[in-house]
């Protein structure tokens, strides 16, 4: 037997469950603004991935991730065990995702790479996240948790820390399953 799925309609499973394919959202230029969010994620979502290309801010500040949740998002300032390392050393934060490594980043410098949201356990709201990401002197990987009051990620939004920078490149977009 062969089944097809392109994404256009859900797939009930011998377990009663819906398979509702890949779905790509929008990119979004990360050209302006102090963050860039992507809301209404559907309830079903159990693995986000954030795609950043050539994105930079015009300052210094950390790069961060975070989660949301609710109907109209509410974000996660605090909760995060996260942790990355490069060749220079290691981070970490409490208060979100750092996806620029170790050393301090300048206006010019460009990340590309992806994030990984998976929803380890709905009853209970346990967030797994990873990431990758480089910039043009080196590779910076990334892995942590969070739990949220939900059982589901309704948005994820990328921002700097204070959010003070604005975004000045690239584009930034989702893909959830």
């Amino acid at each position: 037997m062969t089944v097809t799925i392109d994404g256009s309609a859900g797939v009930t499973t011998n377990s009663g469950a819906v398979y509702n394919g890949l779905q790509i959202a929008t990119a979004v230029a990360s050209t302006s603004g102090t963050s860039i969010d992507f809301t209404s994620i559907p309830s079903w979502v159990k693995r986000i991935t954030v795609m950043l290309s050539g994105v930079s801010t015009s300052g210094t500040s950390n790069l961060f991730m975070r989660v949301g949740y609710g109907a109209t998002p509410t974000y996660l300032t605090s909760g995060y065990t996260y942790n990355n390392s490069d060749p220079g050393g290691s981070a970490s934060s409490t208060t979100g995702c750092i996806l620029n490594g170790s050393t301090a980043v300048t206006a010019a410098t460009l990340f590309s790479g992806q994030i990984v949201i998976l929803v380890q356990d709905a009853s209970s709201g346990s967030i797994v996240i990873s990431s990758s990401t480089a910039n043009v002197s080196r590779s910076i990987s990334g892995t942590g948790r969070v739990t949220i009051p939900t059982a589901f990620v309704s948005a994820i939004r990328i921002t700097t820390e204070g959010g003070a920078d604005t975004f000045d490149a690239g584009s930034i977009n989702i893909i959830y399953e």
